[in-house]
């Protein structure tokens, strides 16, 4: 068989035929030929007779297979019912004209004459080669067409397996659509609401086999849902469609545990709306509030009414009956809050069954727009509305157009290959592009929208130009998609998360994208900071000599390390013993060594200070024969590095040139890879520190470090020299500083999780409550998911403590307190000698506090106060800070811990008291989950707020809610961060650590004793709603306003006129 193909547009030389040994048939052959196709028994003359008969249309081009008539002949040979022979035949015919690159003339034929006649009979033809040869037939077609054909087949196929009478007919369209989902996955996707209902309906049918194929495609379409909320639970979503009695409860479970905060498209929406639709109708009004929860969730972060109008008659009048028959008040509340919903997103006020139609384009309407585009170009053209050809790019051009896609390539890659067909040969070359793009044009103009036009760049070298598809697991993330990289460039990858931006690096770095380049041409590098767990032992230098990529000396590897940082002396050290930070620059450094083509930067900024980040930015942009790919959460990094931005979105990949600034101006809705703006719906507020004793002024120390020393016991070198420093009510403080430095330690002196041991003192209020979240956030919540986070804030808090804080190592007594503890425990009371069992209580000493002790083997009666000092002297300073604590929550410092204000706290992280609540921890989105660590971390309404890299746990919609929030904050915030945009948009201060030494900013301002701000202490207490235990609103007396001397004479002035008058006193029993 022939290896040349070639694109129906075009005509090939008769000598490169000849060259192959083919034989060019005459016209009079031809006839022979085709009569063979339909009739000879012998399977080899068939073949040989349709190669012939393709080669002659290749000669002559599409024109031949109309002329010659083989378009009668295949649809002839399809017809005829009692020659299999001939329906095998014509089935081949079609397969092979497919095979070899005739696939464009085909389809206007097929779709118009044949797609109908081979779903609906020939699938189900009793002869099983001819069933076979159907379905490949019909499946090469699809294969090759373009993805904005599916709209055409599609309905044909929907059609026979909702109405065919014959199982064959069924089965073989649901293969026909199995394969549209792999070759066309993006319109498959975008098609759900057509889909689904039918997949569903069909999965019920009484043939086995029906409801197998069914089975297995709808499980296969799911897999196209780019949701993340909800893709985790596509498995449980199938099983209630299949058996949905049993399933469908359990399932809405589920569903209602999970918060959506991904935006809700058409696919989505197919999917979920057969489950909702049947909970609805549930018995148990438990089943039916949640189902309105669901809805109204979803609802609001559908993006406009189009999305939603299709499922309005579905989910609208179901919810519109609970609503007058449900006996709960508050389930009726809830499901009236989704009807509210629904109707305003669909921007309607019945049930969604009067809506108006869409409007839609159809070929109709284009096909006059096509033909005055081809008669502008070749006026002697006999096209007209009427041809098969004009109908089939019409119906194009209208699916392109209701698809609301008006990207020049996408339409140069669907319309140009058929354009062509309409065209002599002398224009096909230079003229087709300009049909399309006048066809864009106007068609655009006509819907208002406007097109942008990204000519790739001709200049420079190409490292890559290919397409390819790209899938993770069942879930494709990219489908036929272009990239073309240039030497030299600098690219930003951009996408939403779950987009496939790591997965492709990944792909690129393991040579598993079709078309790249093989290594020997073009050397790529992923740059990662992890190390192999059995490599830790391994010196620095030794790990990067060991890499056989590398080809360079000792000598030359030593050379290129020390200047990136790594001195003699620390490329001798263990792997081990690097920070993320160095370790993230010891793989630039083999970067740097590998002499790469194309760097591969997952996240590069993630681990490094500020210093290193521009060190990076300079490096990249020196590099003038290396190609950089980046995904970055630093914008202000990939602003100012980036040439291009390469957007992962619908499938596709698309270069826009300049940074990520330029981008966005392009694409406005990408503003979250760029700007901290936060979103309306999206705001955290925390609670307002409580009043502190002594303290007057947000200007007064709360914290203080006075010439502290520390080193760790098995550290060679010490790690903090000389320290001083205070925190106050008004700080916002960004500690800085490279890797190792010692921020961390600083921190945990700070918090009391480690004391100088070098000199100096460390210092905070007795009642000072710090909220710190770790630099891995999470953790906090790890073995607590299958709560609520109602369970969790009573497990925690519980005690009136905060548990967490109990369990921490500073909290346990080690041997050497143990033994202290044990010598200073003795005391001599009334020439007595008692033994200190524990300390119990505290009250105010002048300026300072002694405690209630309890002695060993004796009662109560018997306890005695010490003072605060003698007590720490004695070695019980943590028994003091246990006391310390007790007595900050009775001081009022926290409020009651019961279900309503727990509620009402969580409502200030945006968290509704549905999830609060109602829903486990683990069915909680990664935002929702900070949203809960956040709120535990501050329900104790913390003085200090102590944020340990928090850029590296938050996405952007997060950090921007959170910049937010520190800022009306009313007490200090001290954030150990590397992110500049971060830290800038809070931080007055700046704390940097260098080599053990902390330096100040200039804007710090410290005093001594109150200082000169505002007085805090004079304010009068804002009433606030208390709640009890049972939930009962507290009402307080409201404290009347004392009057003055003055006031008081006048008063009494009053009433002894009145007496005198004999009238009664309106405040008798006043007191003077």
């Amino acid at each position: 068989m022939s290896n040349v193909t070639t694109d129906a547009g075009l005509k090939i030389d008769p000598a490169a035929l000849k060259a192959e040994g083919h034989t060019i048939p005459s016209d009079s052959d031809a006839k022979i030929d085709i009569h063979t196709v339909l009739s000879s028994a012998s399977r080899p003359e068939r073949e040989a007779a349709a190669t012939e008969l393709v080669d002659l249309v290749k000669l002559d081009g599409p024109s031949a297979f109309h002329r010659l008539g083989l378009a009668a002949a295949i649809e002839k040979g399809l017809n005829d019912k009692k020659n299999a022979v001939a329906r095998e035949g014509a089935c081949d015919l079609i397969s092979l004209l497919i095979e070899q690159g005739l696939g464009n003339a085909v389809e206007p034929f097929f779709f118009e004459k044949l797609m109908h006649l081979m779903v609906s009979e020939t699938f189900a033809d009793k002869i099983t080669t001819v069933r076979t040869a159907a379905i490949a037939a019909v499946k090469a077609i699809v294969q090759v067409s373009t993805s904005w054909a599916v709209p055409i087949f599609l309905p044909v196929l929907l059609e026979q397996i909702k109405t065919a009478g014959k199982w064959q007919v069924k089965t073989g369209a649901l293969e026909i659509i199995n394969q549209l989902i792999v070759s066309s996955p993006d319109q498959c996707a975008r098609l759900m609401p057509d889909i689904i209902p039918v997949m569903v309906d069909a999965i019920w049918d009484t043939k086995a086999d029906v409801k197998k194929a069914a089975r297995a495609s709808l499980t296969k379409l799911c897999a196209l849902v780019s949701n993340k909320d909800i893709e985790k639970f596509i498995p449980a979503l199938i099983s209630s469609l299949i058996n949905p009695i049993e399933e469908v409860p359990t399932t809405i479970q589920l569903l209602a545990a999970t918060t959506f905060v991904s935006e809700v498209d058409s696919p989505t929406l197919a999917l979920m709306a057969p489950l909702l639709q049947r909970g609805l109708t549930e018995k148990l009004t438990a089943t039916v509030r949640k189902v309105a929860v669901i809805i109204d969730n979803m609802a609001k972060l559908v993006d406009n009414e189009h999305t939603v109008r299709p499922f309005l008659p579905k989910l609208l009048p179901g919810l519109i009956k609970v609503e007058n028959t449900v006996a709960d008040p508050e389930a009726r509340g809830v499901v009236v809050k989704a009807i509210k919903t629904l109707r305003e997103i669909g921007k309607t006020d019945g049930d969604g069954t009067d809506l108006p139609p869409p409007k839609v384009q159809t070929a109709a309407l284009s096909a006059p727009l096509v033909v005055v585009a081809i008669q502008a170009v070749d006026p002697d053209t006999k096209l007209t509305t009427a041809s098969p050809l004009i109908d089939y790019i019409a119906s194009l051009v209208a699916n392109l157009i209701n698809g609301r896609n008006y990207e020049p390539t996408e339409w140069d890659v669907t319309l140009i290959p058929y354009v062509s067909l309409a065209l002599p040969h002398a224009l096909r070359a230079n003229a087709a592009q300009g049909i399309v793009r006048d066809l864009l044009e106007k068609s655009a103009q006509e819907e208002g929208e406007v097109v942008e036009v990204f000519e790739d760049e001709e200049e420079g070298e190409d490292l890559c130009n290919c397409t390819f598809s790209l899938a993770y697991g069942a879930k494709i993330l990219l489908n036929t998609a272009t990239l073309r990289l240039k030497r030299g460039h600098r690219y930003g990858l951009c996408g939403r998360n779950g987009s496939g931006k790591s997965t492709l690096m990944r792909a690129i770095d393991n040579g598993q994208v079709e078309g790249f380049p093989s290594p020997d041409e073009v050397r790529t590098f992923y740059v990662e900071h992890d190390v192999d767990g059995d490599e830790t032992e391994n010196s620095i230098v030794g790990f990067v000599l060991k890499d056989k990529r590398i080809l360079k000396t000792e000598a030359e590897v030593r050379t290129v390390m020390e200047t990136v940082g790594f001195t003699p002396v620390r490329q001798e050290a263990a792997i081990g013993s690097l920070s993320g930070g160095w370790k993230m620059k010891l793989a630039l450094a083999r970067a740097i060594l590998f002499e790469a083509d194309i760097l591969l930067l997952d996240e590069p900024t993630n681990h490094l200070d500020v210093l290193n980040v521009a060190w990076l930015e300079n490096y990249l942009k020196s590099l003038k024969t290396c190609t950089s790919i980046i995904v970055s959460h630093d914008s202000g990094f990939l602003n100012n590095v980036t040439t291009d931005i390469l957007h992962l979105n619908r499938f596709k990949v698309k270069r826009y040139p300049g940074n990520l600034e330029a981008f966005v101006k392009h694409v406005p809705e990408a503003k979250v890879y760029y700007e901290l703006n936060p979103a309306e719906d999206y705001m955290f507020k925390f609670p307002d520190p409580p009043l502190l004793d002594g303290v007057k002024t947000k200007e007064k120390s709360l914290m203080k470090m006075r010439h502290v020393g520390f080193q760790y016991p098995t550290a060679p070198t010490q790690q903090l020299y000389d320290v001083s420093l205070q925190v106050s009510l008004s700080s916002r403080v960004a500690v800085l500083g490279p890797n190792g430095a010692g921020k961390s330690t600083l921190v945990k002196i700070l918090v009391g999780e480690a004391e100088p041991n070098r000199g100096g003192e460390s210092w905070k209020h007795p009642n000072l409550v710090i909220g710190y979240l770790a630099q891995h956030a999470f953790h906090h919540i790890d073995n607590s998911l299958d709560l609520t986070p109602l369970e969790y804030f009573l497990q925690r808090y519980q005690t009136g403590e905060d548990r967490e804080e109990l369990s921490k190592t500073q909290r346990a007594l080690t041997e050497e307190e143990e033994k202290k503890m044990k010598e200073g425990a003795t005391v001599v009371v009334e020439g007595v000698k008692r033994t200190i069992d524990d300390v119990t209580n505290r009250k105010k000493l002048k300026q300072s506090f002694e405690y209630e002790c309890s002695f060993k083997g004796l009662s109560s009666s018997e306890n005695i106060w010490i003072p605060r000092d003698e007590l720490i002297r004695r070695g019980f300073e943590k028994k003091v800070m246990e006391v310390d604590t007790r007595e900050a929550q009775k001081a009022g410092l926290l409020r009651p811990l019961v279900r309503r204000e727990i509620e009402l706290h969580c409502a200030d992280f945006g968290l509704e008291a549905e999830f609060v609540s109602h829903n486990t921890m683990r069915g909680l989105s990664g935002g929702q989950k900070v949203k809960v660590v956040l709120a535990a971390a501050t329900w104790r309404r913390p003085h200090i707020l102590i944020l340990d890299e928090p850029t590296n746990y938050l996405d952007r919609e997060s950090l921007a809610a959170l910049i937010e929030a520190l800022k009306s904050f009313e007490g200090g915030v001290l954030i150990i961060t590397h992110n500049r945009e971060f830290s800038e948009n809070i931080c007055t201060e700046v704390w940097a650590m260098k080599d053990g030494y902390l330096e100040f900013s200039t804007s710090c301002s410290w005093v001594e004793g109150q200082g000169t701000g505002e007085r805090i202490d004079k304010k009068d207490d804002e009433e606030k709603e208390m709640f009890d235990a049972m939930g009962n609103k507290i009402v307080s007396a409201k404290k009347q306003k004392a009057l003055t001397s003055s006031e008081l004479r006048k008063k009494k002035k009053e009433r002894m006129a009145r007496k005198k008058l004999g009238l009664p006193s309106d405040d008798e029993g006043d007191d003077l």
